[in-house]
């Protein structure tokens, strides 16, 4: 159930190795802002002490005391998995879930699995995700991302049954990027036609 004449909150999740200064972060923010939204964007602690818990501690202290809001979640790399972890505590459906680069589990990769596992210790409760993840989700991923491979992201729209588009020769669609207009589309449209 939405919440009446509540704000439009965006939390922007940044990943592992990443910070919220990063990317098209402080873009997006700034677009978002001027156009009357809310938004957060936290720093969580990586790749020294980085772990679920601390980012979930990290996030609670970023929202604690704030009035209710009707919530869009946007996370990069593991912060969309971090995304879908705030999601799975949730009992009222987001208004938007937009996740780019997005992945569950390992990646073969010694740099980041280690510090990325205590992220993917419990598998995803995929029918109440559906649920929560509200009336608009979307997913981003490229074909040449030196990360995350494409069947990964594929994956993890599927799981939510959400729409994915596809990046031609985007990388990691990170730090490649200063902008990112098509998140923002979408951020703005979800804020527009939530339900109130």
């Amino acid at each position: 159930m939405p919440i009446p004449d509540a704000p439009t909150r965006v939390i922007i999740l940044h990943g592992a190795h990443g910070g919220p200064d990063t990317n098209w972060f402080p873009d997006l923010h700034q677009q978002l802002e001027a156009r009357g939204l809310e938004v957060l964007r936290p720093r969580f602690p990586t790749p020294e002490g980085q772990s679920l818990a601390a980012w979930l501690e990290v996030h609670d202290r970023a929202v604690a005391g704030l009035p209710p809001a009707a919530e869009i979640l946007v996370g990069h790399s593991l912060g969309a998995a971090f995304a879908l972890r705030l999601a799975e505590r949730r009992d009222r459906p987001l208004a938007g879930l937009f996740l780019v680069a997005g992945f569950l589990g390992a990646l073969g990769l010694p740099d980041y699995d280690p510090i990325n596992a205590s992220f993917f210790e419990t598998a995803p409760d995929w029918t109440h995700l559906r649920d929560m993840k509200g009336p608009a989700a979307h997913c981003w991923a490229a074909d040449n991302d030196p990360y995350v491979p494409l069947e990964r992201s594929q994956e993890l729209a599927r799981q939510l049954d959400s729409p994915l588009t596809l990046v031609p020769g985007g990388g990691h669609l990170g730090s490649e990027y200063r902008e990112f207009p098509q998140v923002r589309d979408a951020v703005l449209a979800a804020a527009e036609t939530r339900p109130v």
